[in-house]
């Protein structure tokens, strides 16, 4: 007689690396998958050729922000590496939530505990359903970006960890290698729109030589974002003259039909007289400080 073993033991796996590469999944990277905002309730509807994305929450909870992504790029990063090891993983991943909060480089107070059960709350109430990345005659997918997540505490109420099941569309492209490599000062960015963009700008202009362009008018449509094009193009402005992203320069240039164009190219790229080259750019950290283990 043949037993199964338990569920947990299949495809539990068991993250503990706080140091790692970081990865973030490319599908998710330049179209509207995300708020912008830290408290959004109105649902996003992009269409852009036949592709689509349509992204909706109860007004409880409301809907994946920028910032809950956090989550899901630890969550790649964790799978990618363990991919890259050849270690055994599934879409379940259990771990302390101590170790996620340092990785995503946020603090570890009560306050911060709580943050990340709303991330969660809000990563499994979020409902997406897209056409992006979908094959084998199927018209659309419908998932949360975490389909189920609990909390383990001890008979004082302390948290003794946490599980989470990433969504099958999220999941299989992570495994499938759809991922790209960020820059840890990424978590340092604190506007929503730099995130994006910087999301955007490794999407695209990558370690192309002539960088990548947008038209402000394109750029606004794919953020998905609520604010009006001429509100959206005054903060666009605002992150050109900071330029302050990681690994990308940011500048405005005026387009044929008097729109104007975002441009980003990898600063390592520019001239070395170019005020925001860095021929010293910082790589990501790789770094290991534990080893992982399957449950």
């Amino acid at each position: 007689m043949v037993t199964t073993p338990p569920r947990s033991q299949l495809d539990l796996f068991a993250a503990f690396i706080v140091d790692l590469p970081l990865r973030d999944q490319r599908d998710t990277m330049e179209r509207p998958f995300f708020s912008l905002a830290k408290r959004r309730t109105k649902p996003i509807e992009y269409r852009q050729g036949d592709a689509f994305v349509r992204v909706s929450s109860p007004a409880a909870y409301g809907i994946a922000t920028i910032y809950d992504a956090d989550i899901l790029i630890w969550a790649a990063s964790q799978l990618t590496d363990a991919r890259n090891r050849g270690v055994t993983h599934g879409p379940r991943i259990s771990f302390m939530p101590y170790d996620l909060l340092r990785s995503i480089q946020r603090g570890t107070s009560g306050r911060d505990y709580a943050g990340l059960r709303a991330g969660l709350k809000r990563l499994a109430a979020t409902v997406v359903e897209t056409n992006v990345r979908v094959t084998d005659g199927k018209q659309a997918a419908m998932f949360h970006f975490i389909e189920a997540w609990d909390e383990q505490v001890d008979e004082k109420g302390n948290t003794r960890g946490m599980t989470i099941e990433l969504a099958r569309w999220f999941y299989e492209a992570v495994a499938d290698g759809r991922v790209l490599a960020v820059h840890p000062d990424y978590f340092q960015l604190s506007s929503g729109l730099g995130r994006w963009l910087y999301r955007v700008a490794r999407k695209h202009a990558g370690q192309q030589a002539n960088g990548w362009a947008f038209t402000l008018t394109t750029l606004h449509e794919k953020s998905g974002s609520t604010q009006r094009l001429s509100d959206f193009a005054r903060d666009v402005r605002k992150l050109v003259a900071a330029n302050t992203l990681p690994e990308y320069a940011l500048s405005l240039q005026p387009g044929a039909r008097g729109d104007e164009i975002l441009h980003a190219i990898r600063r390592t790229l520019l001239a070395s007289d170019h005020p925001a080259a860095d021929r010293d750019l910082r790589q990501e950290r790789g770094k290991r400080r534990t080893s992982p283990k399957l449950a």
